[in-house]
């Protein structure tokens, strides 16, 4: 028997059966950090650029959110989810950097830490696409789950698990 949840016992993938499971109030929120550069950055007016395709930061929320509902389409063995909120912040943390925060609450049989890092995941690729005529040298250096609640344990990036 595999000891991780989408494996059967003839090995086959499989996706997780949370009909038993109870309802509860999950979140979690994902960051990702990208690299713009000074050439980017000091185009920035007000804490957002707009370039010949829109608003940068507002489109990346956008798309950000948009993702956050497909997740399912995207990961194979994610379950189709009515998610109750999705909130995302981009910060300009320096003179080269932002920073995306992805938070998406639900009250659900299972968590929404894919969705998290999904929406954290496509506001970057997002604001890479709309500023690629500036610079190529942009890239996104990090994506991580920052926390999770609900569920059987709550996760903080960090802290070891009890």
């Amino acid at each position: 028997m595999s000891s991780f949840s989408h494996i059967n016992d003839k090995n086959h993938p499989k996706m997780v059966n949370v009909s038993e499971k109870n309802i509860t109030k999950r979140s979690a929120t994902a960051q990702a950090t990208m690299y713009l550069g000074t050439s980017i950055i000091q185009h920035f007016e007000n804490d957002e650029l707009t370039t010949k395709k829109g608003p940068v930061f507002q489109t990346a929320i956008i798309a950000g959110i948009q993702a956050v509902k497909k997740t399912s389409e995207l990961i194979p063995m994610c379950h189709p989810l009515l998610i109750s909120g999705v909130d995302i912040d981009i910060d300009i943390i320096s003179t080269t950097r932002i920073r995306v925060l992805c938070t998406v609450s639900i009250e659900g049989k299972t968590g929404v830490e894919m969705e998290a890092l999904t929406g954290a995941s496509t506001c970057c690729l997002t604001i890479y696409d709309m500023c690629k005529a500036l610079s190529h040298e942009q890239r996104i250096e990090e994506i991580k789950l920052l926390k999770k609640t609900g569920g059987k344990s709550d996760y903080h990036y960090g802290e070891k698990a009890h």
